[in-house]
């Protein structure tokens, strides 16, 4: 095997290596080792082929991929679940349990046949049905728009009866936007967390059921604010020789630093208010990052990550890059036992709902 051949597997292993890393470096200072977790699954990909390639070349080489490899046995499981880790015991199962939603729903500018120009109104209906088939005790929606706060309040009383309905939204040009919030069992407490500078918000709300009482965060943190037809247009202005095409790169790089460095922030905002709070948490919503990250790193410490511990199959939730991109979560105490996962594959939204259960009456010692 060649000097060059060589060279693209210690660059490939190392670039796996870096990846692993990124997830304990804080992007505040180090924003582009966010973009090195961001690139996990091409660059194991790379590696496995480089591997199998070595392999069949009867190369001493093939040690380099492999050695790189190794540690993602440890990580592989927050992308894919071969199966169940254990069936759920029918004790469990039939004990009392939480149902939880977590929704990014775009907006409302999706309907089921994925056409991006959709009536809202038509997408919320669809929307709702699929929830009320669901029958959640709690719903937690991001990216919710609609005309005024006043007429979200009464759409969503008059499509969830008996829900307490909990939510903050900024009033734009376009109507408000904003975290919902709905829940079988009536809310004890409330709150939101502000980010600076940004529409993306956390709110909370405070749950007892059976005498136990529990906090749920419904997250929406910053996104990278580009577009996959952005960066395709930013890709073909550069091979083409276009002038525009460093200018355009230039301010895509801009957008994607500010983005990866406010999200910390935010990160550390919500634990900070978890700390702080006299309940159990359960942290939900769109992270915009992915399982190779800081901000899924400093998030589950603590927490049980509902596809790991119940999850199967691909855990994708980002529709547009499916089945690798996985950027919504349902993060419990780590002392309540997971029942089950499930990430439904409904095109109301860029973004699969994601719906997982736990028992909140049969905590398990630590």
């Amino acid at each position: 095997m060649g000097i060059t051949s060589r060279a693209l597997m210690i660059l490939a292993a190392g670039l796996l290596v870096l990846s692993y890393l990124s997830m304990f470096f804080n992007p505040a200072s180090a924003w582009f080792m966010t973009l090195l977790g961001l690139i996990f699954v091409p660059v194991w990909l790379l590696n496995a082929f480089l591997l199998v390639w070595a392999i069949l070349r009867k190369s001493k080489a093939a040690l380099i991929p492999l050695l790189a490899i190794i540690p993602s046995l440890f990580i592989v499981g927050r992308y894919y679940q071969f199966q169940h880790k254990k069936d759920v015991d029918g004790d469990l199962a039939l004990g009392n349990t939480a149902k939880i939603v977590s929704y990014n729903v775009g907006r409302f500018r999706m309907s089921s046949k994925r056409n991006k120009t959709a009536d809202p109104s038509e997408c919320m209906d669809s929307v709702v049905k699929f929830l009320s088939d669901e029958d959640p005790d709690i719903v937690c929606l991001q990216e919710v728009q609609y005309p005024s706060a006043e007429q979200l309040k009464k759409y969503f009383s008059s499509r969830f009866p008996g829900y307490d309905i909990e939510y903050f939204v900024f009033t734009t040009d376009y109507g408000c936007y904003g975290n919902v919030t709905l829940s079988k069992t009536p809310v004890i407490n409330k709150g939101k967390i502000d980010f600076d500078g940004t529409s993306n918000i956390a709110i909370y709300s405070d749950y007892e059921i059976q005498g136990k009482k529990f906090r749920v965060y419904n997250c929406h943190l910053q996104s990278y604010n580009i577009s996959v037809s952005r960066l395709a247009n930013v890709l073909t202005r550069l091979i083409s020789g276009d002038s525009s095409g460093g200018d355009v790169l230039k301010d895509t790089e801009q957008k994607m630093k500010s983005s990866i460095v406010r999200r910390p922030r935010q990160v550390e905002a919500v634990l900070s208010d978890i700390e702080n709070s006299p309940y159990e948490a359960i942290v939900t919503g769109d992270f915009n990052d992915t399982p190779m990250s800081y901000t899924y790193y400093r998030l589950r410490r603590g927490r049980r990550d509902s596809f790991v511990e119940a999850g199967k199959g691909f855990g994708a939730t980002y529709t547009l890059l499916r089945p690798f991109v996985r950027i919504d979560y349902i993060l419990f105490p780590g002392k309540y036992p997971i029942v089950s996962h499930e990430v439904e594959k409904v095109y109301y939204s860029d973004h699969f709902p994601v719906i997982a259960t736990v028992s909140i009456d049969n905590p398990q010692q630590q």
